[in-house]
């Protein structure tokens, strides 16, 4: 029970902090989709809060090496708890509108996208902690996300429709106040691994600087042919992922004349058939033959979601489409994380997989923005169909590249 303490502390604060961010990814569109009913500033706003996400994730990574990974994680999470609480204040003072709203998003992001780095170099360390095949941490880590995801998107639909988006937002500043406590009592204090030797440019004994630092996470990176083909197609569907969620989805929901209740249907129909498929994958994750799984897993998980959604098909078709999809994307995050950390010598760690993730999110700021330009330029439905095809011409990809091969090769 000792042993496997800081695995539990580590899936309660990820739980919790998941599912309070998945109430504000549903709260926050459908207050600026409901209050203006753009789908361009829908968009917009998503893109406030995920563009500094993603650049103070990958600015992140030298100091979660430098500070640690537990220290960041619970400093940035404290500091959502008021960032988040701002938006209910302001609601409840009447001054809420999309102006006041949008520098609010921007320090979420901000502070968001260190934490879930941080958390991630966490994997590692958790499983060397616990005396479990990395696999399998990161398998039942991914069903924790997909749990999360499942309770956050089924209480923030109801939550929403009860008392509003804007205050449905204190329940996210309390999962992030408990993550922050959960993480600082129940994970121990990793040490830090030594700074690598010195590269050439710099001078002997001294301590690399930050830049020096980003640069040779950046540079690590760059000379990994597996890890430059995981970023390049994990953007691509990322940026459709997000235009699906943030725009394309709310706007179906409220054109088809139904609320958010909904929309948090669906979703949770989606992630809460992931939930067995990343059990599965915490199981027997160290015998799945990885390649072949990612690229049917993939191929099953993206482009019937939006097909289904642009053939205006009956409910009940919608919710098999995404139980089936949800149910592969099990799979991917599990297979994903073991072949990245496999490849990260461990004195790189933070940096390299905050480098990555931030990469593979660079362009989800402007998937909010492509999914309410192509709605207001050819339409709903075409607008479904486009992203749709996008997606699949990007999971084809495993097939077509050489590169990917490597997933089943680990390196010593």
């Amino acid at each position: 029970m000792r042993r496997g303490r800081p695995f539990l502390a580590f899936a309660a604060a990820e739980t919790l902090s998941l599912s309070g961010t998945r109430l504000s990814t549903i709260a926050i569109p459908w207050l600026v989709l409901s209050a203006t009913g753009s789908p361009v500033l829908t968009g917009l706003t998503a893109m406030m809060e995920m563009l500094p996400y993603v650049a103070a994730k990958a600015l992140g990574g030298p100091l979660i090496d430098r500070v640690g990974a537990k220290s960041i994680a619970i400093a940035c999470d404290a500091a959502s708890v008021i960032v988040v609480g701002l938006v209910p204040l302001l609601d409840l003072f009447g001054l809420l509108s999309v102006p006041m709203l949008l520098p609010v998003v921007f320090a979420m992001g901000v502070l968001r996208g260190p934490s879930d780095a941080a958390k991630q170099a966490m994997v590692p360390d958790i499983a060397a902690l616990t005396d479990l095949p990395l696999e399998r941490v990161t398998g039942v880590a991914g069903a924790i996300e997909r749990l999360a995801s499942t309770a956050g998107a089924a209480g923030a639909g109801a939550l929403i429709g009860m008392i509003g988006p804007g205050q449905a937002l204190l329940v996210n500043a309390a999962t992030f106040a408990a993550a922050a406590l959960i993480v600082a009592a129940g994970i121990p204090g990793i040490r830090r691994t030594a700074e690598p030797a010195a590269t050439s440019g710099d001078r002997p004994g001294m301590v690399s600087s930050y830049l020096d630092d980003l640069r040779e996470g950046w540079r690590f990176l760059r000379g990994d042919a597996v890890l430059v083909s995981i970023v390049t197609m994990v953007a691509v569907t990322n940026l459709m992922d997000q235009a699906y969620g943030a725009v394309l989805l709310p706007v179906w929901t409220r054109d088809s004349g139904h609320g958010p209740e909904l929309l948090g249907a669906i979703l949770a129909a989606f992630t809460g058939a992931s939930i067995a498929g990343a059990a599965i994958a915490a199981v027997i994750g160290e015998r799945m033959p990885r390649l072949m799984v990612y690229t049917v897993a993939f191929l099953l998980t993206g482009f019937p979601r939006f097909f289904v959604l642009a053939l205006d098909a009956p409910l009940g078709s919608v919710f098999a489409t995404l139980a089936v999809a949800g149910f592969a994307s099990g799979f991917l995050n599990p297979i994903l994380s073991a072949v990245i950390f496999e490849r990260i010598p461990k004195p790189l760690s933070g940096r390299v997989t905050a480098m990555n993730a931030a990469l593979c999110f660079a362009l989800i700021p402007f998937g909010g923005l492509v999914g309410g330009a192509l709605i207001g330029g050819i339409g709903l439905a075409a607008a479904l169909f486009v992203t749709g095809l996008a997606y699949l011409c990007a999971t084809l990809a495993p097939l077509a590249l050489k590169s990917f091969r490597g997933f089943e090769k680990a390196l010593a």
